[in-house]
């Protein structure tokens, strides 16, 4: 039975709400670990491609076809995309997200979970769009390959999936150290974190989140029916990899 997100536990889509509306909006996060920080927030889901980083413009440019945006927010790639006429489907699992994605005028908007993509038809998509570190909705390495596979089957021949991540191991920050030592002794991989978005009185549910390094990436799509075609680097670790799908063996 798929788990619906009531409004009252939609924190992310709280704060994309509340600056749609032009009051003041924040993002903490807290971590399984009792790690609070606070993140960029709302402005970020905003922003127009002028204020992109680099590495977004270049990536941008390789969207092609049909394309699904996933984790689509409050829209920002999905909103450029169209108007450059492409067909763009966003998707997301915050309900308050999807309502300002319409209201900001994307056509095909849908609250739907990266855990559904399957219910879409085969050949459905030209490009799978996960910026905004979006490879972390995988969750875990094994949920990774079941969900990749998925992608696979509802995509064209050619298709490329566009998708940012980030090197943890590229920091020095005792605490985060310690999470991924104490992620190891609990056989998991270092970048599996588990949190939840704050906002004002809002609470959002707990979800996993999977950050990898190149390598660990590669590692993961083995086997999946993708590969890493070439990475997009950004500072402080953060890249884009744009992964291209493998034809099927005869």
């Amino acid at each position: 039975m798929k788990q619906k997100i009531k409004l009252n536990q939609d924190a992310f889509g709280q704060e994309i709400l509340a600056y749609f509306k032009g009051k003041r909006s924040f993002e903490i996060i807290e971590r399984d670990d009792g790690w609070f920080g606070a993140a960029g927030g709302a402005p970020i889901y905003f922003s127009t491609y002028k204020h992109w980083q680099n590495h977004y413009k270049k990536a941008i440019k390789l969207a092609r076809g049909r394309i699904l945006d996933i984790g689509c927010g409050a829209g920002r790639h999905s909103l450029y995309l169209q108007k450059k006429g492409f067909d763009v489907t966003g998707i997301d699992n915050s309900p308050l997200a999807i309502k300002v994605c319409k209201a900001r005028g994307l056509k095909k908007a849908k609250v739907m979970s990266i855990s559904d993509v399957g219910e879409f038809k085969t050949n459905s998509f030209d490009t799978i769009l996960m910026l905004g570190n979006n490879f972390g909705l995988f969750g875990s390495p094994k949920r990774a390959k079941v969900l990749l596979k998925k992608l696979y089957k509802i995509t064209s021949p050619k298709a490329l999936i566009i998708v940012e991540s980030r090197d943890l191991y590229k920091t020095d920050d005792p605490d985060h150290l310690a999470y991924h030592k104490l992620n190891r002794q609990k056989g998991r991989m270092a970048g599996q974190l588990k949190f939840r978005i704050r906002f004002g009185k809002y609470i959002g549910l707990w979800f996993d989140y999977l950050i990898v390094s190149k390598t660990e990436m590669k590692m993961i799509l083995k086997r999946t029916g993708w590969k890493a075609k070439r990475f997009i680097d950004d500072k402080d670790g953060i890249y884009i990899a744009i992964i291209e799908k493998v034809p099927p063996k005869n």
